[in-house]
């Protein structure tokens, strides 16, 4: 049964806002635009010179921005590492006053059983947050070796069962193939303990990772971003574990530091005037007050990171 909740509460969202320190009239870019929720706040922040782009490769998605009728709101149905050589042609490079990333999925992805996000509701392991393109996870589980998902459940879901689930995922597939979501959970509880979260968590947030290659992606739209925005404009990222939030948190720091000169190295004034140059400052970090984790429980682990560029 395909079992969707209309209800998204996008987290931290007048943190996001905020901290984006919006113009009226400023050029703005959504890179997840997911149920809409933070472009929506966006847009009434704006005048009529103010612009919107938002970014989702997600059907439904792509569904509710269709239905978004305003002269200041663009949509591209995209990954956002893509959106550059759109942005290139719109002639916004080095003109955007905010960029903001909300690199959770939505509860409305994750309660559409047909997506397979979950690992509570039963339906077919795809995982693909474009259903469109490439692989599902089904398919991958079936294809890859062990060490190749030991990897990967180790790397992006920091899974201490690793190895036994890889192990066990390639006697299983010699069986039957794994192609339902709940497959794959029950397969998980029986090998890891559960304790505070559910045994399949990990795994589940490792695979979705690998299929949609979501840190590669994330790593490209950081680079990007150095490039489309304005001195003083703000890049607003929510993430929602531990190597999402590691990957920002290295590239606010190492772009917000001056280079070391080693000693003995001959230079000039100008040469080290533009050496002393960062591209970021470092604005924020929020994490949701306790009231906020109370009303939306998904929001337990977010953390919201701002950075102007100079």
């Amino acid at each position: 049964m395909n079992n969707i909740h209309l209800t998204h509460i996008p987290v931290l969202k007048e943190e996001a806002i905020t901290s984006l320190n919006i113009k009226q009239n400023g050029i703005y870019i959504d890179c997840t635009f997911g149920c809409g929720g933070h472009s929506k706040e966006i847009l009434k922040n704006l005048n009529q010179n103010g612009k919107l782009y938002a970014i989702d490769k997600d059907p439904f998605s792509i569904n509710i921005a269709s239905k978004i009728q305003d002269h200041r709101f663009y949509f591209i149905s995209d990954n956002f590492s893509n959106a550059l050589q759109y942005f290139q042609k719109t002639n916004i490079t080095k003109k955007v006053d905010g960029i903001l990333l909300d690199l959770g999925v939505s509860s409305i992805q994750i309660s559409n059983s047909n997506r397979g996000f979950s690992f509570l509701l039963n339906g077919p392991l795809d995982m693909r947050m474009n259903p469109k393109i490439g692989i599902t996870a089904s398919q991958w589980l079936m294809r890859a070796n062990i060490k190749s998902i030991t990897n990967v459940l180790y790397e992006f879901g920091e899974e201490r069962f690793a190895k036994r689930i890889a192990n066990q995922i390639v006697r299983q597939r010699k069986i039957k193939p794994i192609a339902k979501t709940l497959e794959l959970a029950d397969l998980i509880k029986n090998i890891v303990p559960r304790r505070n979260k559910h045994p399949a968590t990990r795994t589940f947030q490792a695979i979705r990772i690998h299929i949609n290659q979501e840190l590669i992606e994330l790593k490209k739209v950081l680079k990007y971003a150095l490039t489309l925005l304005n001195s003083g404009g703000r890049l607003v990222i929510i993430s929602f574990h531990s190597l999402e939030d590691r990957i920002v948190k290295k590239f606010f720091i190492k772009n917000s530091n001056t280079p070391l000169i080693p000693m003995g190295i001959a230079i000039n004034e100008i040469q080290l005037k533009n050496l002393k140059k960062t591209k970021l400052k470092i604005i924020n970090k929020i994490i949701p007050t306790k009231n906020e984790i109370k009303k939306n429980l998904k929001s337990r682990s977010a953390i919201l990171r701002t950075s102007e560029k100079t």
